[in-house]
Formats: structure tokens, C-alpha cells, sequence
């Protein structure tokens, strides 16, 4: 049942604040949704799990195709903010590390995703050459912040990084890629001239919390 929301705005409308949750709502729901079921996902059951009507989510995704997209493009936003924030709070080297431990997340999500990516009708390539671009920005940032201190002695280019990484993920998708993935990281930070001690004796899932 969708829950009670505020009343209409003199403008008919429902404030903004109960659409971005509403939409926010969803959003969550279609990303469980799709890692359970993939290309089958409901969108009856995606607006149930979001506690709002079908009515509700066709509004704010009128296509599937919309909704799919939604998902991705979130996960790639929140990734972006990741470096932003890490790089603002954290050393340098250890930002890069947290943020690359980051990504491997984000392959991870990708990969319960595929399925439904695979279904939009003009295909993901558009949407994964946009996340490209962005996510190529960020590691940028982050590298040459790191290399600025000094504690990257090795010159590399910040995209092949994460080509290394997502290699893992591609030639190896198992159930151990993942962590496959996470030793990588320290592997190339440390092969880069990193300080041993900034990479080593740390949690593998940092998140972006102090």
C-alpha cells in the first residue's frame, strides 16, 4: 500500500521533498529486484517493495527502460560523490585505495545488474561510455592527488587501473573475483611505490563513514 503523503501544493502538486523519496524508494527497490531477478524483474513488485502504487512508479519512470537506467546511473552517482567525499577526509594514497575498493563494489552491483541492462531496448553501450567518462574522471583525481604527495613513485595511466580491475571481473566472474579484485588493489598501489603501511592491516570494505 502506498503510504500517506502531505497534500497537494496550492499548484495541485505534491511537494518535492515526498517525490525525491517516493523516487528515492524505488530506485532501492529495483536495485534488490534486479539482483534477484534479473531480466525477469516486476515492476509490480518494485513499486510493492517501495510501498507506493504502480500508478506512483509510472510516473516518475514511464518506461522500464527508465527505471533500469535509473539504477545504474545511481550507482555510478554515488561512487562519484565516494570520491569527492574520500578525497576531502582521507590521505591521498588511502582515498585512491578506499575509492578502488569502492569500485570493486560498484562490479559487483554491475554484475547482479546485467541481466536487465541487457534488456534496454537501445542497448547499455550509451549508458556504460557516459559512466566511463565519469568514473575515469574520478580515479584521475584521485591518482594525481596521490602522486602530488609524492607517495606514488611509478608514473601509470589512472583508467588503466581500473581496466586491471575490471579484468578481474570479466575473465573471472566466480565467487572468488571479488576478492581477487581487493588483493589486486594493494598489489598495484604497493607496485606503484605506495607505502606498505598505507595499504596494509586494512578493512577490505572501508566504506566512506569515518
Amino acid at each position: 500500500m502506498e503510504r500517506p503523503s502531505p497534500g497537494p501544493t496550492p499548484s495541485g502538486r505534491r511537494p518535492r521533498a515526498d517525490a525525491a523519496r517516493n523516487r528515492s524508494r524505488l530506485v532501492a527497490a529495483a536495485r534488490n529486484a534486479m539482483a534477484a531477478d534479473g531480466a525477469n524483474v516486476s515492476l509490480e513488485r518494485v513499486a510493492r517493495d517501495a510501498g507506493v502504487s504502480i500508478a506512483t512508479l509510472y510516473r516518475h519512470f514511464p518506461q522500464r527502460d527508465a527505471l533500469i537506467e535509473a539504477v545504474y546511473q545511481d550507482e555510478v552517482g554515488a561512487l562519484v560523490a565516494a570520491a569527492d567525499d574520500l578525497r576531502a577526509r582521507q590521505e591521498p594514497v588511502v582515498a585512491l585505495r578506499e575509492w578502488l575498493l569502492l569500485f570493486v563494489d560498484f562490479l559487483d552491483s554491475k554484475q547482479g545488474m546485467s541481466e536487465a541492462l541487457g534488456t534496454l531496448l537501445q542497448g547499455p553501450d550509451a549508458l556504460f561510455r557516459d559512466s566511463s567518462d565519469r568514473l575515469a574522471s574520478c580515479v584521475d583525481a584521485l591518482v594525481r592527488s596521490a602522486r602530488a604527495t609524492g607517495r606514488l613513485t611509478t608514473a601509470i595511466q589512472p583508467l588503466d587501473l581500473l581496466r586491471a580491475i575490471g579484468g578481474i571481473a570479466s575473465v573471472s566472474p566466480n565467487v572468488d573475483w571479488k576478492a581477487s579484485a581487493e588483493r589486486l588493489v594493494d598489489v598495484l598501489l604497493l607496485g606503484l611505490g605506495a607505502d606498505a603501511d598505507l595499504v596494509a592491516d586494512r578493512s577490505p570494505h572501508p566504506g566512506t563513514t569515518p
